[in-house]
């Protein structure tokens, strides 16, 4: 009995392995069946040996290979027993319309059903003309008012888009229900009470807030009992941004929220219209699991749903123990570009984001990037839910994050899986807000006429000296020195 039950939960944790997308069972090529094998099984029925066929003995051992000689020094009746667990656990997995529920029933009855999504009525706010409002007394100042992304004056309705002529909206989207670790909800919070997403870049010297009309359009509602309600009012929201012609910055949240956003965009530019660069150290084209969607499975959803082409998805930053070798066949099979730190290692980051800036203008459509923070290397980013060590250096994304949004014509951006409660410094919420700048930048580079991904700006690359300082000199532009400088005037 004590035996059964460390098999029953060795392979119950292999299952809860994959079903989490993390498995470290790769298929393998195919083992062939040592004789001394076929002789255990001669007498045991053919469907008690179709278990062999399945993932199963792979989820237990790791491979077949593993498996056989585990059951080399069994009997045939103890290998029977072992295929009698394996059917059991396989069996146990699936679902059961007699106990298990196809479907969580919501109490239709309640009348706050949809209070979690209600809007308030203009008519109980006081009359305003539409546009965007700035929420501090104060004309300078980051530190300044009530806290927003990049410090930009606040949107409401999309009225204030339109009259403000916005550029780009920065939404929260506080969903976490899709993650197993929890925490990326006050992603948005964090994002807004650090700095790093205003102001001028020095690489190029543009400020993206001086060349943009950028707003803080609040959070999206969240049902925090339901990812599925949650991502459809996401997806209304993303969308009724879109179609007032203003690019959505959506700051989450867990990666479930790349569905919502992708078919959102899609909704308003067409289907297939648009391709999308994927940062994350996972490529979250998990399916088969009981949610349709989690934060492992965005991707393939949105190429299963048909919102972006597969040919013109871009992965950027894989790494760790998933997906295995099923994992990057389905990408080839579906014509996914897609750039691993294994390839790093191997070519050199830069010959890496050359490809990548290649790839993503070939065709000439609109670009869109979900940023995962976890594609960083937990040493600049450990506030997220899923790291893995080895990943891109901020020197690194930063770059490519600005070329890809000076080359392309953007219709929207994403940053996901920040979780503040996994770090007790600021780090995290300041790299990500980096990262949303670097784009920011890129955007402001294209409107003003820069759409090389390697520019930079002369002044701050080079001093110029000692030619520059003679002509400031013979100019009358050299600092005169005033020994009172400071002093208290008499």
């Amino acid at each position: 009995m004590k035996q059964r039950t460390r098999f029953m939960s060795a392979l119950m944790s292999g299952l809860l392995a994959c079903s989490l997308g993390f498995s470290a069972f790769a298929e393998e090529a195919e083992t062939p069946m040592p004789d001394s094998f076929k002789a255990k099984i001669k007498n045991i029925p053919e469907e008690k040996l179709e278990i062999l066929e399945s993932p199963m003995p792979e989820m237990l051992l790791g491979t077949m290979e593993r498996f056989y000689k585990a059951m080399e020094k069994k009997t045939p009746e103890q290998v029977e027993a072992y295929l009698d667990g394996m059917i059991e656990v396989a069996e146990a997995s699936k679902f059961n319309p007699e106990t298990d529920m196809a479907s969580i029933p919501l109490n239709t009855e309640s009348k706050g059903f949809n209070s979690w999504k209600t809007e308030r009525p203009q008519v109980l706010n006081p009359k305003r003309e539409p546009g965007p409002i700035h929420l501090s007394r104060y004309m300078g100042g980051w530190n300044t008012g009530i806290k927003t992304f990049a410090n930009a004056p606040l949107a409401i309705y999309p009225d204030d888009l339109i009259a403000g002529d916005v550029d780009v909206a920065i939404v929260g989207a506080p969903l976490d229900m899709g993650s197993y670790y929890r925490g990326q909800k006050f992603g948005p919070q964090a994002m807004r009470n650090e700095y790093g997403a205003g102001g001028v870049d020095m690489n190029t010297m543009v400020d993206p807030s001086r060349v943009l009309s950028i707003v803080d359009y609040g959070d999206i509602a969240i049902d925090n009992m339901s990812t599925e309600l949650s991502v459809q009012h996401v997806r209304e929201r993303v969308r009724e941004i879109a179609e007032t012609g203003t690019i959505p910055f959506i700051v989450g949240g867990d990666h479930s929220l790349e569905y919502p956003d992708v078919a959102a965009l899609a909704d308003v530019h067409g289907k297939g219209s648009f391709g999308v660069v994927h940062f994350d150290s996972h490529y979250d084209a998990g399916k088969g699991r009981p949610h349709w969607l989690t934060h492992g499975q965005p991707v393939y959803r949105a190429v299963k749903e048909g919102h972006v082409n597969p040919e013109n998805y871009i992965q950027i930053g894989l790494r760790g123990p998933w997906p295995g070798p099923e994992g990057f066949e389905w990408m080839r099979n579906n014509g996914m570009r897609y750039h691993t730190m294994a390839e790093v290692e191997k070519k050199g980051w830069k010959e890496v984001m050359e490809a990548a800036l290649a790839e993503a203008r070939e065709g000439g459509k609109k670009l869109y990037i979900s940023f995962d923070v976890d594609v960083i290397d937990p040493a600049f980013v450990p506030g997220t839910g899923t790291p893995v060590p080895g990943g891109l250096t901020m020197r690194e994304a930063i770059p490519i994050v600005r070329g890809l949004c000076a080359q392309n014509d953007m219709v929207g951006f994403e940053i996901v899986e920040l979780d503040p409660l996994l770090d007790p410094t600021y780090r995290s919420a300041l790299n990500s807000n980096f990262v949303m700048h670097a784009c920011l930048t890129g955007i402001a580079m294209r409107k003003e006429g820069i759409a090389d991904p390697h520019y930079f700006s002369e002044l701050t690359t080079e001093h110029m000296q000692p030619e520059a300082g003679i002509k400031g000199r013979e100019e009358g532009l050299r600092e005169e020195v005033d020994v009172n400088y400071a002093k208290p005037q008499q």
